[in-house]
Parts: C-alpha cells; sequence; structure tokens
C-alpha cells in the first residue's frame, strides 16, 4: 500500500483533531495490555469450566456450543462498527466504556441460572470486548507514532493477546467455582478502567456522519444465522432448518454489502477489499479462528470428558500451549525487516497443522503426555500468528484508520472462531466415538492452517 503523504500523516492528523491530547506511551501500552489480556481472560476461561458450567445450567451437549460462542458472537458482531466509532468519537472514550462494560457484564455472569442467561451474558462481554479490542491498537498506533515504536508496541499487545489465553483458563482451574472466576475477572476489568480515566489520552480521526446502526445490525444478524446453522448443523445438515439459516446468512451479507456501499460512514471502507496486505490481514484472522481457536476452545472440555483430567489439571496442561505463545509473540518483533509478517502467518500455520497431526490418537490413548509435542509445536505457531496478526492489521490500513483496520482483522478472527467451535463440536460429536471424532476434528483444523498458510502467501500487493 502507498505511504500516505505528508497532508495525511499521523503528525498532521493530530493537529487537525484539536481535541486530541499528548499520549503517554508507556502507560498506554501497560493500559491496553492489561485490559486485552482481562478480554482474553474473559474469553478462554470457560475452556475448562465448561462442563461444570454446563451442568451447573443444565445445558445439553447439543447447546453447550452456545457457551462458548456467546463472546465471540458478540465480538464479531461489533468489532467492525467498535472500530469506526473508535476512530470517529475517541479511542479512549470507546476504551474506556468498554472496560467498564466488561467489568460489570462479566461480574454479572456469574449470577445466570441457565444457558440463555449465560449466553446472553456472554454475547454481552463479548460486544464489551470489541469495544476494548478495536480501540486499543488505535491508541497504540498514536501513542507510537514511528515505525519502530509501532513495531515494539503491536509486539507486546500481541504478546499479551497470548498470554491473557494462558492465564485465563488457569485462572478459572484454580478457583473454587466458575461464578467466582468471573466475579474476579470482573472486578479487575472494572480496575483497569479506573486507572485508564487518568492515565490515557484521547485521539480521533473524525470522518463526520452517523454511526452505521444499520451495518452493524445486518451483520450482526448474519454472524447470528450462521452460528445457529453449524450449531444446529451437528443433527443433520440436511435439514431444512439448518439451510434456511446458512440461506439467511447469506442474503444478509449482501444486505450488509449494499449498506455499506450507500452509507456515508461505513463500518468498513470495502474498497479495501481490492488491497492485498488488507485482504492478507482479514485471511489471517479469520483462518486463526477456524483452525486455531475453534479447536482449542473444545478441546480442554473432550480431555476432561476422555482423560478425566480436573479443570486445574487441564488448564496446567495447556499452559504449555499458551504460554510458549505468549513467549513466542513477545520475540517476534524481532523478526520484523527479516521476515514479513505474512510469511510469519504462513509459518505459524505451518507448525499448526504440524501440531494437529502430532495429536492424532492421543484423546483415545487414555494418556496425556502424548498431547505434548503437538502441544509445544502448536504454542509455538501460536505465538508466530499472534505477533503478527497486530502488525499486520495496522501496516494493511491507513494510520488514521487503525482502529477501524484492527476491528475488521479480529471481526474476521472471531467470525472464524464462532464457526470454529461450532464445527469443532459438531464433528467431534459426531464421529461415533469421542477419540475417532476429536481425530477428524484434528484433521480439519490442519486443512483450515494449510488454507490459511496459502492464502496469506497468495495474496500479495501487485506492481
Amino acid at each position: 500500500m502507498p505511504r500516505l503523504d505528508s497532508a495525511t500523516s499521523p503528525a498532521s492528523l493530530r493537529r487537525t483533531s484539536p481535541r486530541d491530547t499528548p499520549a503517554r506511551p508507556r502507560a498506554t501500552l501497560a493500559l491496553t495490555s492489561a485490559a486485552t489480556a482481562v478480554a482474553l481472560m474473559t474469553y478462554t476461561a470457560p475452556m475448562v469450566t465448561l462442563p461444570d458450567t454446563a451442568a451447573a445450567l443444565h445445558t445439553p451437549l447439543s447447546a453447550q456450543a452456545w457457551l462458548l460462542n456467546g463472546a465471540p458472537l458478540g465480538l464479531a458482531a461489533l468489532l467492525l462498527v467498535a472500530g469506526s466509532l473508535a476512530d470517529d468519537y475517541g479511542r479512549r472514550r470507546i476504551f474506556l466504556a468498554g472496560t467498564l462494560a466488561l467489568g460489570l457484564t462479566t461480574a454479572l455472569g456469574a449470577f445466570t441460572t441457565s444457558t440463555w442467561q449465560f449466553t446472553l451474558a456472554r454475547v454481552a462481554q463479548g460486544a464489551a470486548s470489541a469495544a476494548l479490542l478495536a480501540s486499543a491498537l488505535g491508541l497504540i498506533v498514536h501513542a507510537f507514532p514511528s515505525p519502530r515504536g509501532r513495531l515494539h508496541a503491536t509486539g507486546v499487545w500481541g504478546a499479551f493477546v497470548s498470554g491473557g489465553i494462558a492465564a485465563g483458563p488457569l485462572l478459572a482451574g484454580a478457583l473454587p467455582t466458575w461464578r467466582v472466576a468471573y466475579g474476579v475477572l470482573g472486578a479487575a476489568a472494572l480496575v483497569v478502567a479506573a486507572l485508564g480515566t487518568r492515565a490515557l489520552a484521547e485521539s480521533r480521526a473524525p470522518r463526520g456522519g452517523r454511526p452505521d446502526a444499520l451495518g452493524a445490525l445486518t451483520f450482526g444478524l448474519a454472524l447470528v444465522s450462521l452460528v445457529a446453522a453449524l450449531t444446529l448443523g451437528r443433527d443433520g445438515w440436511l435439514r431444512a432448518p439448518v439451510g434456511l439459516l446458512f440461506a439467511a446468512a447469506v442474503a444478509l451479507v449482501a444486505v450488509f454489502v449494499a449498506v455499506e456501499r450507500r452509507t456515508r460512514t461505513p463500518m468498513i471502507d470495502l474498497g479495501l477489499l481490492r488491497h492485498a496486505p488488507f485482504l492478507a490481514s482479514s485471511a489471517g484472522g479469520l483462518f486463526t479462528g477456524l483452525a486455531v481457536i475453534g479447536l482449542f476452545s473444545f478441546l480442554p472440555a473432550l480431555l476432561q470428558q476422555s482423560l478425566g483430567l480436573s479443570p486445574l489439571a487441564t488448564a496446567g496442561l495447556f499452559l504449555l500451549w499458551s504460554g510458549l505463545s505468549f513467549v513466542v509473540a513477545l520475540q517476534v518483533k524481532h523478526l520484523a525487516g527479516r521476515v514479513a509478517a505474512r510469511t510469519q502467518l504462513a509459518l505459524g500455520f505451518g507448525l499448526h497443522t504440524i501440531a494437529m497431526v502430532t495429536m492424532l490418537g492421543a484423546v483415545g490413548s487414555g494418556s496425556w503426555t502424548r498431547l505434548l509435542p503437538g502441544l509445544i509445536v502448536g504454542g509455538v505457531g501460536s505465538g508466530l500468528l499472534n505477533g503478527a496478526l497486530p502488525l499486520l492489521a495496522v501496516d494493511s490500513v491507513p494510520p488514521q484508520r487503525a482502529a477501524m483496520g484492527s476491528g475488521a482483522q479480529q471481526t474476521f478472527r472471531y467470525i472464524g472462531s464462532c464457526a470454529g467451535v461450532a464445527l469443532t463440536i459438531a464433528i467431534a460429536t459426531s464421529g461415533g466415538s469421542l477419540a475417532r471424532g476429536t481425530n477428524i476434528a484434528l484433521l480439519v483444523s490442519a486443512g483450515l492452517a494449510v488454507a490459511g498458510a496459502v492464502s496469506v502467501l497468495a495474496l500479495r500487493e501487485r506492481a
């Protein structure tokens, strides 16, 4: 993508937005990273508490996908509009509102007594996380305008994505109940929101116009239709309700595209869909959700059922994967200049493919040690993905639309996550036996990772 000239550089944009205030880089990075970690901890906590939560809420197996998919559904539905709102009305304002809402909705989730109440609470947590995550990278780009500073900051932020993924299941498994875990995470989000009111500086890139409410509505309904179709498909892919839901999803996406072409301030600039770096960023997010997050969201529950592991033991085992991901993501910044971000993504997908193949047969073996090689290789691959994705997201759009770029990539990531979770559960629980179904799910995840690697390498800017 051609660089912006001086008239549209980050410095000039700040001069044309008098309400912007000088940023405090270290405080900005610390708070956005901490809030991101809490959001991801909230996101991943159900990975090890799913059996206990389903038992407490009397959730049947066919509906357990909703317990996992509530948060990614809210994230995917609102990330695009949250990114646009952050750019237009203030990244600090949207970030603080999202962090406060995350604290309140997570705490309320601890008091739910039914599947539908818990799912609604999780959707609300996802919506709050969308505001937080989409505005976080915008705040970071404003605080670190130089390429070198931005490289360091996005690398740290990406590492905290992995760190939150690692810490969520561990915290949830260590605490007495899943309700206590949600109470603790809600309190942590409220603390970060309180600290942010004094430490964060405001920035924006106003375009004028009104929020794209119709676009947000049609996109959200399309996503709900898709997830519902994938969830119901477990009981038969050729049934009429499944087909109607898939058709509704396609129709609503068409309506969304039509709305985005007509509105003055769209959630996403459709012209970016002709831009190879943006497409590569979006494909990277989509296949990360489909192949990696979808599989690893349900695999802990499968291991608890098949190997009899406790929630804490399962969290400790998966810390090998997520902890390695955190360490590797922190080091990704050292690869910049020598290895392109899309090449890092392709390598990450390749390592995930190898990990899935090495884990074949582990669920039926009766031994958790069979998982160790795959968790190690997969952790390295996941770290490469989490480290490269945020940098590619902000580099694939103009600097003044960093929040929109982040929101777009993460939207595709959580669309993939929603579909991946539903698909994994449908495959793993429909294979005749849990061991056979898990093997099929692992192979599907490996195939999706290969598709992800091919996509990000193929989408190169033409001269």
